[in-house]
């Protein structure tokens, strides 16, 4: 996209320090922020959001280390309530400058609000999206389906998928595919093109192989579609992905 857009962002709603440390092993790998500013074509500007101040300072150590040219921009705070403090610092596009922004929305939990991505899809953006769906959604899934819980309901947006998980458990869907699909519905109202089910990467855990999330692109535009599956051929299901 680099001849096709004026300028391209790279937004991360939950940055982190940059560096991960696997707990199994002890070996340290980069995290998104540093492979974003590492890529052959730079993007023009990035934004980091990260909630724990202390993760956020190393992460501005390491970017200025790691990419001391990169326009990077770093705010503080849970990224569902500094959205617009985000949207803020995307440039506004114009005939004669067009902007195409990359979202990576990565919380370890159903932690990301779906009216935060719709704040930000009034830009033109793509978002990759990590689903806690095992990790999270299935581990606490009888508070979840409490009515008196508004996790889900934030998460899609909706207040109306308890009716549809009925219908859906007499088809025997299993709950974490249930929130993909309904989650990938939900981006069908922001005019993103819904991505199969199959197409989510699923991502397991190195130790006992089981499923922790799932990895899913959106985008309104097919092309971005054709790079994603380009991509899969060479993907890992385990944590290694990262």
């Amino acid at each position: 996209m680099k001849h096709k857009w004026g300028r391209r962002i790279y937004i991360d709603l939950y940055a982190g320090a940059g560096y991960n440390r696997i707990r199994t092993s002890g070996k340290v790998l980069l995290g998104s922020p540093i492979l974003a500013l590492k890529v052959a074509d730079p993007f023009d500007k990035y934004i980091f959001c990260e909630e724990d101040p202390e993760l956020l300072s190393a992460l501005q150590q390491r970017a200025k280390r790691e990419a001391p040219d990169a326009n990077a921009v770093f705010i503080a705070g849970d990224c569902n309530v500094k959205v617009e403090d985000i949207c803020r610092e995307i440039p506004i596009a114009t005939t004669g400058n067009t902007v195409l922004s990359l979202c990576f929305v990565d919380p370890y939990n159903l932690g990301i609000k779906f009216a935060t991505l719709r704040k930000l899809s009034a830009r033109f953006m793509d978002f990759l999206c990590l689903l806690a769906l095992y990790m999270d959604a299935n581990r606490n899934y009888s508070q979840y389906v409490s009515e008196d819980s508004p996790r889900v309901s934030e998460f899609l947006g909706t207040e109306n998928w308890r009716d549809a998980w009925f219908k859906a458990q007499s088809q025997s869907i299993p709950f974490p595919r249930f929130l993909a699909q309904q989650f990938a519905q939900q981006m069908g109202t922001l005019d993103y093109i819904q991505p199969p089910f199959y197409s989510m990467k699923e991502v397991r855990s190195d130790e006992k192989n089981l499923p922790l999330y799932h990895l899913a692109l959106f985008s309104r535009h097919e092309r971005a579609y054709e790079f994603w599956d380009g991509v899969l051929k060479y993907s890992t299901d385990h944590l290694g992905l990262f």
